[in-house]
């Protein structure tokens, strides 16, 4: 089934000219189709495209929806033609053969909603990426980390990681996922507008019966951080908000509370670690983004009752069931591998 290799662009014409020749050049014109979504971009990503790459298919979006509404109004604009969307972000190097073993692995199995290659570090070749490595996962508290990566610990990958296995979340930076899937389970989650809006749809799809999927026979290589670097405060604000609306969205009633009276006191404990570092700015974005939380959250109420009605899998076999801060502060567990679920 042919693939529709979604890109969104906002003000991104260097790494468009950086990074879509090696996905122009790997991915099989009978394969899938590229797509630059420009995302209302105010530099000259729509000339580079023209010039540079004209048998690049655009969609012109009118303004910055942000990720996750741009990704829905881009992927709604594609008609019913493909089997899969590929959202790909722009900071991502494509070698040779990189899409077949994804696209194969779909095809052979039904029951997988979506999946991921295994992600290395663009700068650091030997190592995973951050933001993706091989496959998502989340702990009891809401924290995510990955098979490669947990909190700032990347590892180096050696192959340690080289198996298909299910996952929690797959990264938004390579996310292949069936068009019925993404629509029945609501797309993307505009009002998260970036950061940890996958992760969010991967739980409404896992809680339904859908697997996700790490495929790490695919491998390409992403920069991370192209638009908001890790230390910038509305990054921080951004994830902590979002992380909360995640939990508030898809946690069963019989957690939500504890969790949250939990997450309290862990929060204030981070934005206390920023004011010891010195960084006055993402202490006030960790309030801040519990404040929008608490401002947003009556908005959420019928989604959570939603998602909770259409919930089918009650303990998901891929979230850690204990605190990931103990196993890493405490226990002194900094790799995947020795973390036992």
């Amino acid at each position: 089934m042919k693939v529709a290799i979604v890109i969104l662009n906002w003000n991104g014409a260097k790494m468009l000219r950086r990074f879509l020749p090696s996905v122009v050049a790997n991915t099989p014109a009978a394969l899938a189709d590229i797509i630059v979504a420009d995302n209302g971009s105010t530099d000259d990503s729509i000339a580079v495209l023209a010039s540079d790459f004209p048998g690049v298919a655009t969609i012109r979006l009118e303004r910055n929806y942000g990720f996750a509404e741009g990704y829905n109004q881009a992927l709604s604009r594609l008609g019913d033609g493909y089997g899969y969307y590929l959202l790909l972000n722009s900071d991502v190097e494509t070698p040779e053969g990189w899409l077949q073993p994804l696209s194969v692995f779909m095809d052979a199995n039904p029951d997988v909603a979506a999946c991921q290659p295994k992600l290395r570090a663009e700068h650091t070749r030997t190592h995973f990426e951050y933001a993706g490595a091989a496959g998502g996962y989340i702990d009891a508290l809401g924290y995510p980390f990955c098979r490669g990566r947990v909190f700032d610990i990347v590892e180096e990958d050696s192959g340690q990681y080289d198996t298909v296995a299910d996952v929690f979340w797959a990264t938004g930076a390579a996310l292949m996922i069936r068009p019925k899937d993404y629509w029945d389970a609501g797309g993307l989650d505009g009002r998260f507008f970036a950061h940890q809006e996958e992760i969010d749809l991967c739980w409404r799809l896992r809680a339904r019966g859908r697997r996700i999927v790490c495929v790490p026979t695919s491998v390409v290589y992403h920069v991370g951080g192209g638009t908001l670097p890790k230390e910038n405060p509305r990054k921080t604000f951004l994830n902590f908000r979002n992380n909360l609306l995640l939990l508030y969205k898809n946690l069963p009633d019989h957690q939500l509370h504890r969790v949250m009276f939990f997450r309290f006191f862990l929060d204030a404990l981070a934005s206390f670690v920023f004011l010891l570092k010195g960084e006055w700015r993402s202490f006030k974005a960790v309030w801040h983004g519990r404040w929008a939380f608490r401002q947003m959250k009556k908005d959420f109420r019928g989604d959570r009752a939603a998602n909770l009605a259409a919930t089918t899998v009650r303990e998901i076999p891929e979230q850690l069931r204990g605190s990931l801060l103990i196993a890493f502060y405490l226990m002194r567990r900094r790799t995947f591998s020795r973390l036992a679920f």
